[in-house]
């Protein structure tokens, strides 16, 4: 139960008309107009090309991703509001893939001046450091390694960037109680403040999260599995002076020998994660008094604070066979849930709809076959598979489930203490990484992610994602040169009309494209990345027929109608 305490959030500068409500304990939401729809208002019924139930993190993510490549969407959300009233704190660390993509979508640097940045964890046993790391040392992006930020900030930064593009129908108070599919289009039941109506969509996204209704309307199976580790949330806000870093508690003395996170995030506020007893009354370890005996164990008797929200939680594990039928597309939490550990849950959604928004664009051009949308369900079902396992782990770590369990991570930990082989063995959440893809047909160097970089161009400096953005929906391909003769790029760009959806630049100094020797390709390599920047293919000593084999699988497309 949310602790009655209030304080102040700093609403961010916002060009939508909103007015503020109470979104729980500690917490104002900005609320944003209900208006009467079309369809309500004596227009004739039409068909829209995508409409978006869910509009939440990932469903915002996408639309806004839509937006920039000049699609529009309809986007229906039962609330008006973002976040959850009475649990808007939520999800808060974002990982530097989602960063990227955000930088992408025109809204990283707002992120960056509201949230708190870091790159070093540390998890401690007891009052014993056992595992470190820096994330930055390892990165080359323009962004941070993580970012922290309560969820609903994120979310209500997305609306105004929406409502800048323009291009978006968001329907606040609009709640779909209906679903019927057909096979070129659905039909989806709404009822509103103004009375029901219905609509139709040529594509329809489910982002309406882990409790999905149209999974129930369309008759799609999930098997859930709920985890037994039970935890509670305290957003607190203190004065005792801590590093802005990640701290893991793998047993806390002052939590009853059980884990804890502590994790800066915006407004001076922290959040604190506490495991609880598996059999533990929710109702009771989040009672304000209980609360704040815990977070007063933890921070110590001299420390004062403010309680600003609390929240008991557990997770589940579940996930579609198929995150396509026919013309329905399954995202984020809809596809597929996981523990949150290591910061997996809302940046694989972020990351879905990375995936999936330049495949639906170009589809909707006419430049792709609808069959490219197979490759969202098979690339994103495995990444999430993998996220699964990974965090499965993770719980074991945290709450051993057997003697033999335990007694194999308690040795882990005490070896830590001295012998650097077992800190990799520590297990309190592998960070969230951008999933490598399955590799499409053979292709060489396919699936991979690449960092967003900083680069030179003769339009001035940007990032690699800006960059492919500002060439429109297409792939990128840089051609590294043997030398400064090299006619290989001018060869390719003589024939560059035969491939509308590729952009060729050079990758060296006073050409078009200049990333500073991040990179690090082999001269006469051509590196050929897609729109969200994943590896499509590495070429080396490329030819136009060549290229022609990786474009055909890259797009899903018959090999003959890339030329």
């Amino acid at each position: 139960m949310p602790d009655n305490t209030r304080t102040t959030t700093t609403p961010p500068s916002s060009p939508a008309t909103h007015t503020m409500v109470d979104g729980g304990a500690g917490y104002q939401l900005p609320v944003f107009p209900f208006v009467t729809p079309p369809e309500l208002a004596g227009a004739a019924p039409r068909r829209y090309p995508i409409v978006i139930v869910g509009g939440g993190l990932v469903g915002l993510t996408l639309a806004c991703d839509l937006a920039t490549r000049g699609i529009a969407a309809v986007v229906l959300d039962e609330d008006d509001t973002v976040g959850v009233r009475g649990a808007s704190s939520r999800g808060m660390c974002y990982a530097q893939k989602s960063l990227e993509v955000f930088d992408r979508l025109g809204i990283y640097e707002r992120l960056l001046a509201k949230g708190v940045h870091w790159s070093v964890g540390r998890t401690l046993a007891d009052a014993d450091e056992v595992y470190s790391f820096d994330a930055k040392t390892a990165s080359v992006s323009a962004q941070v390694p993580f970012l922290n930020l309560q969820q609903f900030y994120l979310e209500w930064f997305l609306v105004d960037r929406i409502v800048e593009l323009g291009l978006t129908d968001m329907r606040w108070k609009h709640r779909v109680t209906g679903a019927v599919r057909h096979d070129d289009h659905t039909v989806l039941q709404i009822d509103t403040p103004a009375g029901a109506y219905a609509i139709e969509a040529d594509w329809v996204i489910d982002a309406t999260g882990a409790n999905s209704p149209l999974r129930d309307y369309l008759g799609v199976p999930i098997q859930p599995e709920h985890g037994t580790d039970r935890w509670c949330i305290c957003d607190v806000r203190f004065k005792k002076p801590l590093p802005a870093e990640r701290w893991t508690w793998v047993a806390a003395p002052f939590n009853e020998g059980r884990a804890v996170w502590q994790h800066p995030m915006a407004d001076d506020v922290w959040r604190l994660d506490y495991q609880m007893a598996p059999d533990c009354d929710p109702e009771r370890v989040s009672h304000p008094d209980v609360a704040r005996e815990r977070v007063r164990a933890h921070l110590g008797e001299d420390v004062e604070f403010d309680m600003v929200w609390i929240g008991p939680w557990h997770y589940r594990t579940q996930m579609l066979d198929h995150f396509r039928l026919g013309r329905v597309l399954f995202i984020g939490d809809a596809a597929h849930a996981m523990s949150p550990f290591g910061a997996r849950g809302g940046n694989s959604g972020i990351q879905d709809a990375d995936n999936l928004g330049w495949k639906l664009a170009l589809v909707l051009n006419g430049n792709a076959s609808d069959a490219l949308l197979d490759s969202y369900s098979s690339e994103r079902r495995a990444a999430a598979a993998e996220n699964i396992t990974v965090t499965k782990r993770t719980a074991r770590f945290l709450s051993p489930q057997s003697d033999v369990e335990r007694l194999l991570r308690d040795a882990v930990l005490s070896l830590a203490r001295t012998y650097p082989f077992a800190r990799a063995l520590v297990n309190t959440g592998r960070l969230s990484v951008p999933n490598r893809y399955p590799n499409a047909a053979g292709i060489d160097g396919a699936g991979e992610s690449r960092q967003n970089l900083p680069v030179r161009t003769p339009r001035g400096p940007t990032t690699l994602a800006r960059y492919s953005l500002s060439n429109g929906t297409r792939l990128l391909a840089l051609y590294f040169p043997l030398n400064k003769n090299d006619a290989t790029a001018a060869q390719l760009r003589a024939h560059q009309d035969k491939w509308p959806l590729l952009h060729i630049a050079v990758c060296a100094p006073g050409a078009d494209l200049d990333d500073g020797g991040a990179f690090a390709e082999a001269p006469g390599t051509l590196l050929l990345l897609r729109p969200d920047l994943y590896r499509a293919a590495r070429l080396l000593a490329p030819t136009p027929e060549a290229l022609d084999h990786v474009l055909a699988a890259a797009l899903a497309q018959p090999l003959e109608t890339t030329a």
